[in-house]
This record gives C-alpha cells, sequence and structure tokens, in this order.
C-alpha cells in the first residue's frame, strides 16, 4: 500500500512540474545593454559621484579601472533585474595592475555584489541604451 501512494504522490508531483511549465507565465527576454552606470564612493573625500562607461570600455576611477563585458536590464513591464559582468583592477602603488574584482553585479543589491576597496568602492547603478558620455571609438 505504501508503495502505490508514493508513486501516485511521484506522479502528481511530476504532472504538476510539467503543468507548470506549460502553463507558466512567460518571462520577458533581457536586453543588452551598451552602457553601464557605476556609482563610486572615493571613502577620503566622502564624494560620491556617478560615472558611464561603455561595454569592453575601461574607465578609471581612482586607483580603480573598471571594464564592463556585458550589461543587462528587464522592460519596463517587468520587475526590475538589471546586472553586469564586469572587471575591476587595481593599480598599486608600484604601477602594477592587479584585478581585484571578476563578476556579476546586481543595481538591486549594490552592497551585495559591489567592490570595496580601502580607499575606493565601487557598485552597479543602472544599465543604459545610450549616454551622453561620448562613445570611445567615435570622434
Amino acid at each position: 500500500m505504501t508503495r502505490f501512494i508514493t508513486r501516485r504522490c511521484g506522479a502528481t508531483v511530476v504532472a504538476a512540474a510539467l503543468a507548470s511549465l506549460l502553463v507558466g507565465t512567460a518571462h520577458a527576454e533581457r536586453i543588452t545593454n551598451p552602457v553601464a552606470e557605476f556609482a563610486g564612493l572615493d571613502k577620503i573625500t566622502g564624494r560620491i559621484i556617478t560615472f558611464d562607461v561603455y561595454m569592453d570600455e575601461t574607465v578609471q576611477f581612482g586607483a580603480l579601472q573598471v571594464t564592463p563585458r556585458a550589461c543587462y536590464s528587464r522592460p519596463a513591464t517587468e520587475q526590475p533585474q538589471t546586472d553586469a559582468f564586469v572587471e575591476v583592477d587595481e593599480i598599486t602603488l608600484n604601477r602594477k595592475v592587479r584585478r581585484i574584482f571578476t563578476g556579476w553585479m546586481f543595481a538591486d543589491s549594490p552592497g551585495l555584489h559591489a567592490v570595496d576597496h580601502a580607499v575606493y568602492d565601487v557598485w552597479l547603478a543602472n544599465c543604459k541604451t545610450s549616454s551622453t558620455v561620448a562613445h570611445p571609438s567615435k570622434p
């Protein structure tokens, strides 16, 4: 008797999982953006600035070099979920470049996936389709 109930429960779970896949809500595609907007904190001066960086462009913020590789967002009709794959290098006092961060940053949780440096903090603020900053490849 126990085996029959177990099999029936297992079949019910499988049927429910299949039904949720077939009837589930459609998720919107993520939008690939050419510009990542970052916020940076200079802990010495206490200044917070925002700066735009094009994909695969490197921008220096203090002793940090920030290079976004991908920046994704969702349509305005969906729940916001903005993320970017970013590489951050530090220029040391000996003028050597040292990678201190490679990974995903999430605009919704900046404290969780931000670069926390001794002097500078950098986090993803937004992904954008355009910027007032000139594109590096255009004169």
